[in-house]
């Protein structure tokens, strides 16, 4: 019986909410540069600190207790995930360094309330047989990532899927999406520590422990079949490949809005866009800080005529648009291409940055941040069309929506051939938030088989094909330009179609009806003992 392995981790409340602890530290582990040199070892170190937040809830006496280890794994694994947010709150935004800590930890533990309710219905509800425990494990993992992800405007950030990349997950991609493939691994790797339970629960009877060591054998032959299985290409190269040449200013965000910098700052971009000789040059997310009318006299008009019809070059340019009257925008301006000036306006606005929640004026007002209710562009926004290529831009924090993405694939005879993001992380400071980023775009790259291209202010500075590879690199925290030619695809994957028409509702109405079902059996089967795998 599993209660001679678990026994003790039912005495002791103090042990299992340690491990909860340090089970969530492992799996933000798995999200940093640290662990990211080898391919594959992300995925292992996230998955050894899921058994351990797995061993937590089959040790759990009751639902309560299966909600407090779920919420504490939680709670460590955003606060390592997401902590970068406190160099903004507290180095940019003013808030003393408790106040900002205070702030980014009950932001984590609110959103870890939905891991709460994971681990209260999984102790609740399973049965203690290792394929239905499993499958139902799987499907509330991936119906609380998909609350953290939609619910109160959805802050993804940290997902399990990214630590997936490089590894033979990461296949599921353009089937799945980032969510999809989360589920396709907790549920498996459920399925191996519930089965690996088992086994040693019935040592003790002659075969037995032989005949659930099985349980295993089917997770180690979906993943061998996902390493050796070559992904389908869904798309196909389109048209001839563009020279690109990316801006990456590396201004620090304490003088980026500074009077005494701006010259320099202006200056630089506007030689780097007038010496350009690529088909496509792209400048960061707010690489000119002011609105036009802003600028010196004559600096915005010289800036458009380096990219006139004649010239046969193009660029994008992260600039504020807008006015008090008609209200303000996160925008990309294209220059050159094909017809008038394109406009790109920020659909996916940050809470706090870019808009403020109801309710927390008083927070926004404590910080001195040039914060405010920007206006939101289209959802489906249309590509800038530079020598046969369409480009969709996206500005930072949007690429983390891939379903809202999506929905600029739903005409493949339309669809983007290239994904441009333009970022500005400078608010971060050099922390793991470059390089989590940095693998955001990677899956994005995953999931429609386009490339990517992002001109970012401190870094990542890159270019990605179609397969989620980096191709060229430029180091982060420096000042240059980084050149390279890209080749664009065009099509649609199984992702980009599901998603850009029904967006993530096929994922949820899938871990619900799993659930359902699931919970229906194991209410059914309860009884008044506890379930125990046997």
């Amino acid at each position: 019986m599993l209660e001679s392995v678990t026994g003790a981790g039912r005495r002791s409340s103090a042990s299992r909410c340690l491990f909860s602890l340090l089970a969530g530290a492992g799996h933000a582990l798995a999200l940093s540069p640290w662990v990211a040199t080898w391919a594959g070892l992300p995925a292992l170190v996230q998955s050894l600190a899921l058994l351990g937040l797995l061993w937590c809830l089959v040790g759990a006496g009751s639902a309560r207790q299966g909600a407090l280890s779920a919420w504490l794994y939680g709670s460590t694994w955003l606060v390592g995930a997401t902590g970068w947010m406190f160099v903004s709150l507290h180095h940019f935004g003013g808030l003393p360094a408790w106040l900002a800590a205070l702030a980014v930890g009950l932001l984590c533990m609110a959103l870890s309330a939905y891991m709460a309710l994971l681990g209260a219905a999984w102790v609740r509800w399973r049965r203690g047989a290792p394929l239905p425990d499993a499958a139902l494990f799987g499907a509330l993992w991936l119906l609380a990532e998909l609350a953290r992800a939609l619910l109160f405007t959805g802050f993804p950030w940290g997902a399990s899927g990214y630590a997936l990349i490089d590894s033979p997950f990461d296949r599921l991609a353009p089937w799945l999406g980032v969510y999809g493939q989360g589920w396709v691994w907790a549920s498996l790797v459920a399925l191996a520590a519930l089965g690996a339970l088992r086994a040693s629960s019935a040592s003790g009877v002659a075969g037995s422990g032989r005949r659930s060591l099985l349980v295993c054998a089917p997770l180690a032959a979906v993943v061998g079949l996902l390493a050796a299985w070559p992904t389908p290409e869904f798309t196909r190269a389109h048209g001839k490949p563009l020279s690109v040449e990316l801006l990456q200013s590396n201004v620090p965000q304490d003088e980026k809005f500074d009077a005494a910098r701006l010259s320099d700052m202006l200056n630089w971009h506007a030689m780097q866009l007038a010496r350009s000789r690529g088909d496509l040059i792209v400048a960061p997310e707010t690489a000119i800080p002011l609105l036009p009318e802003q600028l010196p006299p004559g600096f915005w008009d010289a800036v458009v005529g380096l990219f006139g019809p004649s010239t046969g070059r193009a660029a994008l340019i992260g600039v504020p648009l807008g006015s008090f009257e008609a209200g303000y925008s996160n925008s990309v301006v294209g220059l050159g291409g094909q017809g008038p000036v394109y406009r790109y306006d920020k659909h996916h606005l940050v809470p706090f940055g870019e808009f403020i929640p109801t309710g927390f004026r008083w927070f926004v007002d404590l910080m001195n941040m040039p914060l405010g209710d920007f206006s939101r562009g289209p959802l489906a926004a249309p590509s800038f069309e530079v020598r046969g290529q369409r480009v969709a831009p996206n500005i930072c924090y949007e690429d983390l929506f891939g379903e809202e993405l999506a929905t600029r694939f739903t005409d493949v005879d339309r669809a983007p051939t290239l994904l441009a993001n333009v970022s500005n992380l400078a608010w971060f400071g050099d922390t793991v938030a470059i390089f989590q980023h940095l693998q955001i775009a990677r899956m994005r790259s995953l999931e429609f088989q386009v490339p990517t291209i992002r001109s970012t202010n401190t870094g990542a500075t890159v270019v990605i094909d179609h397969r989620g590879v980096i191709t060229h690199r430029m180091p982060t925290q420096t000042r240059g330009v980084l050149r390279a030619d890209v080749q664009g695809h065009l099509g649609q994957t199984p992702f980009a179609h599901w998603a850009g028409h029904l967006g993530l509702w096929p994922l949820m109405l899938l871990g619900l009806t799993v659930a359902v079902l699931c919970a229906r059996r194991g209410i059914a089967g309860r009884g008044a003992a506890a379930p125990s795998i046997h």
